[in-house]
């Protein structure tokens, strides 16, 4: 079998700097499977939908302890981005519970996007990493060229409620718009909170053509267990 330079650099990372479980602290995984059954994966849906957004799917409450460390671990420093893969288990999981893994015929994924010296500073985009895991996994197209954030908004996270929709008012354009008339669309986020970013994206999509935005996310929160004041 032929060892390419991915699997060697691969051995070698988790020879020097192996992976803990952020729940038990066992060696090997950023999430055991012990640690992962804890987390109460939905497996019910309710339909959601709001002026834009057709519906949305999430695969876990917020409450729960390590689910808000792994996302944030995931997001802020020390940034763990190959956290993308087990957190993206959770989507996958529930929509197998659901029964709706093949609602994504004829569909595309478009991750929420990033601001450019927010992109820098994080040196990826955590809505599109979790997007290539679901894209591989159910077959379906991730499009990253579409949707774009073009004005520098505060973090969401530092906001309260009614001043999050004012910060994300008119941060997105879409390009390529050809890629989208008349397309079905999985719109993909880490936490929807307030919902301000997947409607005002949703919005756009809508604008240019999408004919159906479906909101996806690992988390949904309450205001108040999403907000991180700023020191």
């Amino acid at each position: 079998m032929e060892i390419t330079k991915s699997t060697i650099k691969r051995i070698l990372l988790d020879i020097f700097f192996p992976k803990f479980c952020f729940g038990c602290q066992k060696e090997g995984t950023f999430l055991c499977e012990d640690c992962k059954s804890l987390l109460e994966i939905s497996g019910f849906h309710q339909k959601y939908k709001t002026e834009n957004l057709e519906d949305l799917y999430f695969a876990v409450g917020y409450q729960n302890p390590l689910i808000k460390k792994l996302i944030q671990k995931f997001k802020y420093p020390p940034l763990v981005k190959e956290l993308a893969n087990p957190l993206a288990s959770l989507i996958i999981d529930h929509l197998q519970l659901i029964g709706k893994e093949t609602s994504f015929a004829n569909a595309v994924l478009i991750p929420a996007p990033l601001e450019k010296k927010r992109l820098k500073w994080r040196g990826f985009n955590q809505a599109e990493e979790i997007g290539k895991v679901l894209a591989e996994f159910f077959k379906i197209p991730i499009l990253t060229n579409v949707l774009f954030k073009t004005k520098n908004t505060k973090s969401q996270v530092e906001l309260a409620k009614e001043e999050r929709e004012k910060n994300i008012k008119g941060a997105f354009e879409v390009k390529n718009q050809n890629l989208i008339e008349r397309k079905r669309i999985f719109l993909i986020d880490d936490i929807y909170t307030t919902g301000s970013t997947l409607k005002e994206a949703a919005q756009i999509l809508k604008t240019a053509g999408a004919k159906e935005i479906i909101g996806i996310v690992i988390a949904r929160a309450k205001p108040e267990e999403d907000f991180l004041p700023k020191s």
